[in-house]
């Protein structure tokens, strides 16, 4: 358990780690430097050789970070050093040297690794021919023997990273897909569900619709009778709305935990929340609306909300900076919607009014600056079919859609949606 934590607290503090590692060696290489100077009766190491021994040592702080360079380092002090008349190369400055070589191989690549240590083993070779180094044979077979050791444990340690690295990217590719496919087997599920409640909801629609034709003649022939109809009449309804209520919530992909599932529907009384919105997204929007707020139906209050929620969305996304007001003006028989802007867009309209948005261009096909006909806008529940879904709106109810660019610039999006109307 405590190599463990000691493994662990190395992995998240390499620094420090590999810092300890540095003063450790340097304390080690210079307690072998002062015993073989004594043992063979040698002077005492003077300030030039513990420099070289801290500077083959210390710099391994850093080893990972410049593997290459404190390599290099370590190659040059223990060459100085080996031609210096020190006591022995090897002892002093060889843990310094091992560990610097098995970094840089550990973290480069395999072909500068070979440069680099066939170039270490000459340098031996050469520091040795050096008559003040004092070497033998044994002490270059030794020197080699510690290089090679430490070239292939380094290699070694480079292809285990490599290949935990590699099995790591497939771990996360599988986790991928393996999430991809519980996606596509909930949304297959969902639809197999949302299948099998639309069949329990055409069932209780026909219930009703045979229970309905029935009752007037019940009625006349005997009233208990019909009024035990109507409410099974009623009573089937229920199940149906409860039914389609679960078919909703089943196909609704926005909120798969099921949050919002039991709030009401928006309407016109949210649309001051979307103005806010567009102005904490960066977007200057103002607020007009006009008429008496009598009671509308809630399709066409959803179809209005749905409507400003698109032509603001598309502002925030594609007309960033721009001014934008909205109107809704309730009237007698219609209620009207409009969303303009002053971004930039293309002047001379598409019969677009300069004063209050009102266009005559009932086709919607103005010059799309936004790209209301190609993008979906997407956000807070939108429906994401941009202005091919306004219009499905808008004709839902009878109703007209105009969108285009101004005259004096920027593009406007006006709905007009009769009230009670209907298809």
């Amino acid at each position: 358990m405590p190599t463990k934590r000691v493994a662990a607290w190395i992995r998240e503090h390499p620094v420090a780690a590999d810092g300890a590692l540095a003063v450790l060696l340097a304390a080690i290489s210079l307690i072998a430097l002062f015993v073989r100077a004594a043992a063979e009766h040698m002077p005492r190491p003077g300030p030039l050789a513990v420099i070289l021994v801290l500077l083959g040592t210390l710099p391994l702080a850093w080893r990972r970070r410049h593997p290459l360079w404190i390599n290099l380092g370590a190659g040059a002090v223990a060459a100085v050093y080996g031609a210096a008349p020190f006591p022995d190369l090897v002892t002093p400055v060889a843990p310094g040297g091992v560990v610097a070589l098995y970094t840089m191989v550990a973290w480069c690549g395999r072909t500068v690794s070979a440069v680099v240590g066939v170039l270490a083993g000459v340098g031996v070779a050469v520091v040795a021919l050096v008559p003040a180094t004092d070497s033998d044979l044994l002490d270059v077979a030794f020197a080699m023997l510690l290089l090679a050791g430490a070239w292939v444990l380094g290699d070694s340690a480079r292809i285990r990273r490599a290949y935990t690295a590699e099995l790591e990217a497939r771990a996360e590719l599988l986790a991928r897909e393996r999430d991809f496919e519980a996606r596509r087997a909930v949304a297959a599920e969902r639809a197999r569900i949302a299948r099998e409640l639309h069949d329990v909801v055409t069932h209780h629609v026909g219930m009703m619709v045979v229970q309905a034709e029935a009752g007037p003649v019940l009625a006349e022939r005997d009233p208990q009778a019909a009024e035990r109809t109507f409410d099974t009449i009623a009573e089937t309804g229920r199940q149906a709305m409860t039914e389609m209520r679960r078919l909703l919530g089943v196909l609704r992909e926005e909120s798969p935990q099921g949050e919002g599932a039991l709030a009401p529907q928006p309407g016109l009384a949210q649309v001051p929340e979307l103005v806010e919105q567009a102005r904490r997204s960066g977007v200057p929007a103002s607020l007009e609306m006009d008429g008496p707020a009598g009671r509308l139906p809630p399709g066409v209050e959803l179809s209005a909300y749905r409507i400003v929620q698109e032509a603001l969305t598309n502002v925030v996304k594609h007309a960033g900076g721009a001014r934008v007001r909205v109107r809704v003006r309730h009237g007698e028989r219609d209620l009207r919607i409009e969303v303009c802007d002053d971004g930039p867009g293309s002047g001379g309209g598409d019969g677009l009014d300069r004063h209050d948005c009102d266009g005559s261009d009932p086709s919607g096909q103005g010059a799309d600056r936004h790209g209301l006909s190609e993008r979906s806008a997407d956000g807070n529940g939108s429906s994401g079919h941009g202005l091919v879904g306004m219009r499905e709106r808008v004709q839902l109810f009878g109703g007209e859609l105009t969108a285009g660019a101004r005259p004096e610039g920027g593009f406007a999006v006006v709905a007009r949606l009769p009230i009670g109307g209907g298809r």
